[in-house]
């Protein structure tokens, strides 16, 4: 139970933790100053909507998102909703690839060279189907847990940053439901996929409290950074840097390693989520399905990482509040059914 559970929290961490979150982004894009409360409800937000997606793709024993989206926003909805998560998880793969591109451009590489780069172990992973996807997570992502979190704490000591949240001043509390939601579609088509392999609901429990805990910690440690350094991070395209500047360049390059890790398996779970909802319509294995996905990737990633993040972000984080509103009243009305009959 327990490995299977962590197997999952994985899943879901690589899904959460990619170009945009673990650069820093993502997070200076919602957050900011007076947050810390955003992120205790993001905290909570997150992981009931796990435990609910996980449970509802292991009662239905999905192998694609399409039928829990049915579950979650009703039959009317799904196919809007349908569209919508093929968008998702397509144009952020695409700022995956385009975040591999600004990552190596920083040792001077050209964009190419880095979107080429993640591009081809992106379409060999799946060579062994889904399995590949969930071994190659349980292998990264404590290493990358690890190294993000190590770095921002021994920051926030060396700068004497408080840990300790201002409770006067929390005018920003209402940024955790667009970012809650901005990160709920791409949890449904990549939990949806992985029902049918779920053993029992004592993982789903380890599974959704060990990343919501996780994740909550991360992302108030690291908003609490990015706070005190404001003025530097608006002259990086990737705040971490920003982070970064005055420490040693064997951390630099250790760093870059790992947000290039992020990318990757964030990378990974949106082509999962796509791969595994095309085989319903297109027949053929994983790995041919990712090469044709990511070939009409390339040409978009020209638009740049940034742009991208500041534009589409915060459009998806509204177009979903609906999605996490339906996740965090499930229980409830379901209950409610339950009754009447």
């Amino acid at each position: 139970m327990w490995n299977s559970g962590f197997k999952w929290m994985f899943l879901i961490i690589g899904t959460m933790i990619g170009a945009g979150y673990a650069s820093g982004r993502e997070l200076w894009q919602f957050f900011g100053k007076e947050s810390g409360l955003a992120i205790l409800l993001f905290t909570i937000f997150f992981t009931l909507s796990c435990y609910v997606i996980l449970r509802i793709s292991y009662e239905n024993k999905s192998s694609n998102y399409f039928p829990v989206l049915e579950k979650i926003v009703g039959k009317k909805l799904s196919a809007i909703y349908d569209g919508m998560i093929l968008l998702y998880l397509f144009s952020t793969t695409v700022i995956m690839l385009a975040g591999s591109g600004a990552t190596l451009h920083a040792f001077n590489l050209p964009n190419w060279f880095g979107i080429l780069f993640i591009a081809l172990p992106l379409i060999l992973v799946f060579i062994k189907d889904i399995n590949g996807v969930l071994s190659l997570n349980s292998f990264i992502l404590p290493l990358l847990i690890m190294g993000l979190f190590s770095v921002l704490v021994i920051f926030s000591l060396q700068n004497d940053l408080s840990f300790i949240p201002d409770l006067a001043n929390q005018r920003n509390w209402t940024a955790a439901f667009p970012f809650t939601a901005l990160n709920i579609l791409p949890l449904i088509a990549v939990l949806g996929a992985v029902g049918n392999q779920v053993k029992g609901k004592g993982e789903i429990w380890i599974a959704s409290l060990g990343s919501g805990l996780v994740l909550g910690v991360i992302s108030y440690v690291y908003n609490n950074s990015l706070v005190q350094i404001s003025d530097a991070v608006l002259l990086y395209e990737i705040p971490l840097f920003a982070i970064l500047k005055d420490y040693p360049y064997v951390m630099f390059l250790f760093m870059s390693a790992m947000l290039w890790l992020a990318i990757f398996t964030t990378a990974v779970s949106g082509t999962l989520g796509l791969v595994t909802r095309l085989r319903n319509i297109i027949s053929g294995p994983l790995w041919l399905l990712a090469l044709l996905t990511i070939l009409l990737m390339l040409p978009l990633t020209n638009i740049g990482f940034s742009t991208l993040i500041e534009y589409l972000y915060p459009l998806y984080g509204v177009l979903n509040l609906y999605v996490l509103s339906s996740i965090l009243l499930y229980p409830i009305v379901n209950r409610y059914k339950g009754l009447e009959k």
